[in-house]
């Protein structure tokens, strides 16, 4: 498998064909950089154009530059300005990624970053367009007519490596465009070249991170000549059982099921999915490393594991577990063996850390695939970032990790996924869903290099939490992640006061320009004006104690009662958070489930057993993380 099937895309693209009478683009705009670096070295303007929309979107992002390195709109790559020094992630902090507390805590360990000189190609392509655009390496990473200048440059280089002639029909670019991803297999150069014949076909107009218009006109009947793709001499991708939508380059890197002693194992657990136990959530994480690294770790038997790895440059996806087992990723065992994790190559603590279009595509495209597969709604409460998931216990909260953090972009994923953010109710409504606009909405955020330093401005899809209508207020507490009462911070690692694009809540209060949501067990204020708001207005269940009851508790996992477990499978504690759900407060309602437990407490699968009981959950959107409250204490009702 890994092979495309198709040339057409599954996830709808939105027709923007320009505006009738569209005068012609200012010489100094990005529009015209795009028109003259296309005609001067021979390049169909809309090939470039398309083929930096799939890497950036037109954006320059101040000249930082992205997780693999890439500079400017055509993505140029020079990864050794990549090579930080951060950790992986799930060797950082004290979330234990198995979160089973019935078993020994399972850490990280620390993995050496590569050296430069490893790098492959696909992380040196600035270096290559310097080399056949005669521009020097610095301006390519810091202007951006140079930049488009340089993927131009590049574009034409692998035409007349193929031998052919520079056309200007697109349709005799395909072999190119797969060449200029850099992929160094078949499959995800193929997949890449179909991605950016889409993007022509469908034609784009956005607004970039620098304030200019670009357009690209549909053209929805090029034809491009595929077969170019055989004369690249690239491997096909390793041969395998994935689980993949055929419009994706997979490959099977397993990650090994392997006994090493004393009890001790690595780095998944065999089930039965979905015959024994429902998959319900799909899990969005960013790996902190680079992509060799991550698939250095994932493959070693004493670290932990997920379903899935996506590259950054170029989307091509390596599947690690097989769906029906389980992965040790989330940090909390109720919620991964009901789950399907995705490790993102990027670095959330850097704010132009950004992610290429055909990153998010790719894994647009396996979300949806999953979800028909499994039934999984597209939505928030089941589409999970990392740091939505909830600490297990009281004592695990402060642990939980983060990722993929404010500048993950839900609201363009969820446009790809093909449920975009809109309202669904009038302005009176019970229900609000997060949703600023991306690129105009730039909260300060601290910490991203140096603890307490103000991070660089950037499009952020979260907005901050008050304790009254006003922005010099307090930041809402989180007493689970400080137990002595300290306010929030505005770290960019701290989700203490943060709702995120595509969460719900229950509207508590209206003021003005503010609204005050359900959060934590408080009134939670943010700044919502009517002209540019922060979240839209919605319909949905939300639930509230049962009557008599002052306050019930939340939890973490769905757990079953203590006369659910069978003998020889150790009773789990159902035990409650720190925080309180209090008469008169609403919160959202999402799935009901039953009570369960995996028992999987061996390398031996033949003893593993899926305990369900009779006491019932609700899931609800209680903070930025998810929670659940037992169905007997509440009672639902419409919002």
């Amino acid at each position: 498998m890994g092979a495309v099937a198709s040339v057409a895309l599954l996830l709808p693209l939105l027709s923007a064909a320009p505006p009738a009478g569209a005068g012609v683009p200012d010489a100094g705009s990005l529009q015209a950089q795009f028109a003259r670096a296309a005609a001067r070295h021979g390049v169909p303007e809309s090939v470039l154009l398309a083929v930096s929309y799939l890497q950036s979107r037109w954006d320059g992002h101040g000249g930082a530059p992205s997780v693999t390195g890439g500079y400017g709109p055509m993505h140029l790559t020079d990864a050794v300005t990549a090579l930080t020094g951060a950790a992986p992630h799930h060797s950082d902090g004290a979330e234990d990624p198995r979160g089973d507390s019935s078993r020994p805590v399972r850490s990280g360990v620390e993995a050496p970053l590569p050296a430069a000189g490893s790098l492959p190609a696909r992380l040196r392509t600035l270096e290559r367009a310097a080399e056949v655009s005669g521009i020097p390496a610095e301006e390519l990473r810091t202007g951006t007519a140079a930049n488009i200048e340089g993927g131009a440059a590049l574009l034409a280089a692998a035409q007349r490596e193929a031998g052919l002639p520079a056309s200007a029909d697109p349709a005799d670019w395909y072999g190119a465009v797969a060449r200029y991803s850099g992929a160094d297999d078949s499959a995800t150069a193929t997949t890449y070249a179909n991605d950016v014949f889409d993007v022509i076909r469908g034609g784009e107009s956005r607004t970039t991170d620098s304030g200019q218009r670009v357009t690209l006109a549909a053209d929805p009947a090029v034809a491009p000549v595929t077969e170019q793709v055989a004369a690249l001499g690239l491997r096909r991708p390793a041969a395998g059982p994935v689980e993949c939508p055929p419009t994706v380059a997979c490959e099977w890197m397993p990650a090994p099921y392997e006994e090493f002693g004393d009890g001790d194992y690595g780095n998944h657990d065999k089930a039965n999915r979905p015959s024994a136990q429902s998959i319900d959530y799909i899990v969005v994480h960013d790996t902190e490393a680079d992509w060799n690294t991550t698939l250095d770790l994932v493959r070693d038997p004493t670290y932990v594991s997920w379903q899935y790895s996506l590259r950054s440059s170029d989307g091509h996806i390596a599947q690690h577990v097989r769906l029906k087992d389980v992965a040790w990723h989330a940090g909390n065992w109720f919620v991964n063996a009901k789950s399907v994790g995705l490790e993102h190559e990027g670095f959330l603590t850097s704010p132009d850390s950004w992610y290429t279009e055909a990153m998010y595509r790719t894994s647009a495209r396996l979300v949806r695939y999953l979800a028909a597969r499994y039934d999984i709604p597209l939505d928030r409460q089941h589409v999970l970032g990392h740091d939505n998931v909830p600490g297990t216990v009281t004592a695990s909260i402060r642990g939980m990790h983060t990722d993929p953090g404010p500048y993950w972009d839900w609201a363009h994923y969820f446009r790809l996924l093909g449920r975009p953010i809109t309202p669904s109710a009038g302005p009176d409504a019970g229900v609000v869903t997060i949703r600023p606009d991306y690129g105009a909405h730039r909260p300060v955020y601290t910490g991203c290099v140096t603890a307490g330093v103000v991070c660089a401005p950037h499009g952020s899809g979260a907005v901050r939490l008050h304790t009254a209508p006003s922005a010099d207020a307090p930041l809402v507490k989180d007493i689970g992640l400080r137990p002595g009462g300290q306010d929030s911070t505005t770290g960019v690692n701290d989700t203490g006061a943060r709702a995120s694009t595509g969460q719900s809540y229950a509207v508590a209060e209206r003021r003005g320009d503010w609204t005050a949501i359900w959060y934590l067990g408080q009134r939670a204020w943010f700044h919502n004006p009517g002209k540019e708001p922060t979240a839209v207005n919605a319909r949905g269940l939300v639930l509230t104690p049962r009557e008599g009851l002052a306050s019930v508790p939340v939890y973490g996992r769905a757990y079953p009662e203590a006369s659910a477990y069978p003998a020889g499978v150790p009773v789990q504690a159902v035990s409650p958070l720190s925080y309180r759900l209090l008469a008169g407060q609403r919160y959202v309602v999402g799935d009901r489930t039953p009570g369960e437990y995996y028992f999987a407490p061996v390398f031996d699968s033949s003893g593993h057993r899926v305990v369900r009981g009779q006491e019932e959950y609700y899931q609800i959107q209680f903070g930025h993380r998810v929670a659940f409250v037992k169905a007997a204490d509440v009672r639902v009702s419409q919002s």
